[in-house]
C-alpha cells in the first residue's frame, strides 16, 4: 500500500535529517519510511542552488554524499578512458597509410 505524506511531513523529515546529525538510514527507521525517500524529498524540496550543485550558500555535503558523489565520478571517470582508449586506437587506424597493413 503506497502512502501519502504531506509537504509538512517531508520538510519535518528532511529537517530532522539534516539538523539532528543522525544519518538518513536513523531518522528513515523513527519515521517508519524508506531512507531514499528523505533524499528524494529533499531534493524536491531544496532545488539546486544557482551556479550548479556545491554552490555559493549551500550547506556543507555530508561524508555520505560526498562518497556517493566520489564513486560516480570514478566510473564516470573510467568510461570517459575506456572511450579515449577506443578513439586513439581508431585514430592509429585511420592515420595509417593505405596498403601499409599488409607486407608485400
Amino acid at each position: 500500500m503506497k502512502r501519502y505524506h504531506d509537504k509538512a511531513f517531508k520538510e519535518h523529515a528532511v529537517n530532522l535529517w539534516l539538523g539532528s546529525g543522525k544519518t538518513a538510514r536513523q531518522v528513515a527507521d523513527e519515521l517508519g519510511i524508506k531512507r531514499d525517500r528523505l533524499y528524494a524529498w529533499k531534493h524536491e524540496l531544496d532545488p539546486v542552488p544557482p551556479g550548479g550543485k556545491g554552490g555559493t550558500g549551500s550547506r556543507p555535503r555530508t561524508t555520505e554524499e560526498l562518497q556517493a558523489q566520489i564513486a560516480r565520478l570514478n566510473r564516470e571517470n573510467q568510461m570517459l578512458r575506456q572511450q579515449r582508449d577506443v578513439l586513439k586506437k581508431t585514430l592509429g587506424i585511420l592515420s595509417e597509410p593505405p596498403g601499409s597493413a599488409t607486407s608485400e
